[in-house]
């Protein structure tokens, strides 16, 4: 089977799974705005948005490289290298709920939001949070040690089980609230237990591992160079729609704020095809890079990079063929954001045209000359936000979205060409083409 054959298969089998979990959660989004109201909906919403924020802090980067340090110590047969990075990642996210639980409660009393959804449900919270943030730590390791699909399905499937098995048990009480509370229990408790359970499968798959590398000193001090700017930026990129419908709760009213964050949440779906693609490739690309191979890494770049920009164009079309039905699911009302939804898988496009230049800035030991774009993308849509919101509603959103996107990603090019003279985006890999010999 051919590259081009086997990343799109992978990616496909990946993204088969991840759209049949999201299914079931849009379908359960969906029966909480028809029976519980858009305001339950768009609480559960601003929830999740922030667990996911929290949850991405908590291993205080380390996911964020777990699939190159994976990689790499499994290109060398370093097992030990690779235990202590384990211990170190999951020993952070513990670490860091234990403080969650002792004082995030009193925090949030502080800042005058004790009375609060995130407050009302503050337990099953932190549960979520570790369960995610868990999660993310075992899906990085698990794609670094190819084992993609052991990766990510506990995430894009057994989570959207969770998620619909706590719905259904809150429909059998008499009130909304009472039902809504019940579910964020169930989905608290039942993801942290298949977090642990994927975390026992990371350390089965620990030993298969070759342990042949000559004893050497702690990696400890390369591992936090390069997580710590990576916090920031899987913050802003991973979970910039999180960041975005948290600054929007000030703009939109709580139905048009639910209206987005379906778009968004159809966006992140959408946005994991071409996301799959690169993380079927990444431990080939990270093993290029450990062996010194940097021909061979930038030719799997610009490969991946022509997949997964033919994914995202196909996604822009389909979405604006389908999205007015797709929405339509979460009643008439929900159909205002179909050319929000448009225009949010634009920005997907220019994103996947641009390249991977934050991962190519940190293979060459620049993490963190990623951060300055980091920052303008997140200046820029606060700006947009503020500018174009009131005026125009949910296009303005999109549109502030789109505008942000475009310059971080312009600005990321930009920097890792002129710091490594490299082109990650896809022309260059078009050019190539055109110039080989016929």
């Amino acid at each position: 089977m051919s590259l081009h054959k086997r990343l799109a298969s992978q990616s496909t089998v990946i993204f088969g799974a991840r759209l049949l979990g999201a299914g079931l959660v849009f379908a359960v989004q969906a029966m909480i705005a028809r029976f519980w109201g858009a305001e339950l909906l768009g609480q559960y919403l601003l929830i999740i948005a922030t667990v996911n924020l929290i949850a991405v802090v908590m291993p205080l980067g380390f996911h964020t490289v777990g699939t190159y340090f994976a990689a790499e110590y499994r290109a060398k047969g370093n097992r030990q290298q690779l235990r202590g990075f384990l211990v170190n990642a999951y020993g952070h996210v513990i670490a860091v709920t234990a403080v969650l639980l002792c004082v995030g409660h009193p925090l949030l009393s502080l800042f005058g939001v004790g009375d609060s959804a995130l407050a009302r449900h503050f337990v099953p919270v932190c549960l979520l949070a570790f369960g995610t943030s868990t999660v993310f730590v075992s899906g990085a390791l698990l794609v670094g040690l190819k084992r993609p699909y052991a990766g990510f399905f506990a995430d894009t499937l057994f989570r959207p089980m969770v998620v619909i098995a706590g719905f259904l048990a809150g429909t059998a009480l008499a009130t909304a609230n009472a039902g809504f509370s019940l579910m964020m229990w169930i989905v608290g408790v039942g993801y942290a237990l298949i977090a642990i359970a994927q975390l026992g499968f990371v350390y089965a798959s620990l030993r298969m591992v070759a342990n042949t590398a000559p004893t050497q000193a702690s990696d400890r001090g390369r591992w936090w160079r390069f997580a710590l700017p990576w916090v920031m930026i899987s913050l802003a990129s991973d979970f910039f729609f999180d960041i975005d419908l948290l600054l929007l709760a000030n703009h939109l009213s709580s139905e048009e704020l639910a209206i987005f964050g379906v778009c968004t949440r159809i966006f992140s779906l959408v946005s994991f095809g071409v996301a799959a693609v690169y993380a079927v490739r990444l431990p080939d690309m990270f093993e290029s890079q450990a062996n010194a191979d940097r021909a061979g890494f930038n030719r799997k770049v610009g490969e991946a990079n022509v997949v997964a920009s033919g994914m995202a164009l196909a996604m822009l079309v389909m979405m604006t063929i389908f999205a007015p039905l797709v929405l339509m699911l979460f009643g008439p009302a929900f159909q205002a954001g179909s050319m929000p939804l448009v225009v949010l898988c634009v920005a997907l496009l220019v994103r996947s045209v641009f390249g991977p230049a934050s991962l190519m800035l940190s293979i060459h030991d620049r993490p963190y000359a990623s951060l300055p774009a980091v920052g303008l993308a997140l200046g820029t849509l606060i700006a947009g936000n503020t500018l174009l919101v009131p005026a125009f509603g949910l296009m303005g959103a999109a549109v502030s979205a789109l505008i942000a996107i475009t310059a971080w990603s312009a600005a990321q090019w930009i920097t890792a060409l002129k710091m490594t003279g490299v082109d990650v985006s896809i022309r260059a890999r078009l050019m190539a083409r055109r110039t080989v010999p016929a």
